[in-house]
């Protein structure tokens, strides 16, 4: 039986064009991606993916090759005469003791940039150290290509994409985080090697939920003397449960007495622009917000920052408890409940 060439592999006509090749390329990584699915030889299935993939992507190894398989004394004019196959895990980003998952967004300063590739494996950041880690799975499926082989030219890596998980504290003030990765460098023989890296990374103050980080030449290895692409993280604010976030705006809700309702006081609210002195509104209904301009995440137009207001009654543990509700019900006695 003759051996597959690389258009049987992606299962696509010779005359294929570049935006058919790669939508079969993505179909298929899904389906052999090793950690969906069952199939024993996935790894391997991926390699061959990648190699075939890599040559047909691009135009002049792409002619080269049709020239090899349309020359009878070419020798072996099958998918292993031509480059070869990279190892399974060879072509892909691999990372040790992160965790996360693939997001779309526009990086941070740059509203132009859109996500090329729809695979990556996925980061979560350690704060502190350089010794710091995140517990997680590595991944080390070749989702990347890289092809040592005939017509291979100099050229840059892909860029790879990850999501890092920082706190809202962090986002207020800035800080400092901590990835372990292993990033691919390739070797003078062309193959890819990996080296243990731990990254520092500087959250900037104000950054927004969806932004990304740009880390560059910590992406794929390039081909040849190419550079490495680069690695964009996209920041996810970790916070707690009672705080939602709509851009730069806070949203925070605060537990408040019945009578600090009632009478308005003078209340200290822990909040993450720090400890606030908040005077509550006489009246004031459970659900209302009180605004504190340019609390909300310092961006480069600040947010502002809303309490909303949560009435919370006090248990009825004792005698004086009691009695304290039942004056309170006297005092009432007139007042209409639209329930």
């Amino acid at each position: 039986m003759a051996e597959k060439n690389y258009y049987d592999i992606l299962g696509v006509k010779k005359d294929a064009s570049a935006a058919d090749i790669k939508k079969k390329y993505r179909k298929l990584v899904r389906q052999f991606h090793p950690d969906v699915s069952d199939d024993p030889d996935a790894d391997n299935k991926i390699a061959e993916i990648n190699n075939a993939y890599e040559t047909i992507r691009d135009e002049d190894k792409r002619a080269e090759y049709d020239a090899m398989l349309n020359n009878p004394f070419a020798g072996q004019s099958g998918a292993g005469g031509f480059g070869g196959q990279a190892g399974a895990g060879q072509g892909g980003f691999r990372w040790e003791d992160i965790k996360g998952q693939f997001g779309d967004g526009e990086a941070f300063g740059d509203g132009g940039f859109r996500f090329d590739d729809i695979f990556s494996a996925f980061g979560r950041g350690a704060r502190g150290s350089a010794s710091g880690q995140a517990g997680g799975r590595s991944q080390s499926s070749g989702f990347d290509q890289f092809s040592g082989g005939f017509g291979a030219k100099d050229s840059k890596g892909q860029d790879q994409h990850a999501e890092i998980t920082v706190d809202l504290s962090s986002v207020y003030q800035g800080d400092d985080y901590s990835i372990k990765l292993n990033v691919p460098v390739r070797q003078p023989n062309g193959e890819v090697s990996y080296d243990n890296k731990t990254l520092k990374i500087k959250i900037p103050k104000g950054i927004t939920d969806g932004k990304q980080i740009r880390l560059s030449g910590q992406g794929a290895a390039g081909s040849s003397n190419g550079k490495n692409g680069d690695l964009f993280l996209k920041v996810k604010i970790r916070h707690d449960a009672n705080i939602r976030i709509e851009g730069a705006d806070v949203y925070q809700t605060v537990n408040i007495a019945p009578w600090e309702a009632a009478l308005g006081e003078k209340i200290n609210v822990s909040t993450p622009a720090g400890t606030l002195g908040v005077t509550i509104p006489k009246n004031s209904k459970s659900g209302s917000n009180l605004r504190l301009k340019g609390k909300g995440i310092p961006a480069k137009q600040a947010g502002d920052l809303y309490l909303t207001l949560n009435i919370i009654n006090p248990d009825v543990s004792s005698d004086a408890a009691r009695q304290a509700y039942e004056q309170l019900k006297q005092a009432f006695a007139d007042t209409t409940i639209n329930r």
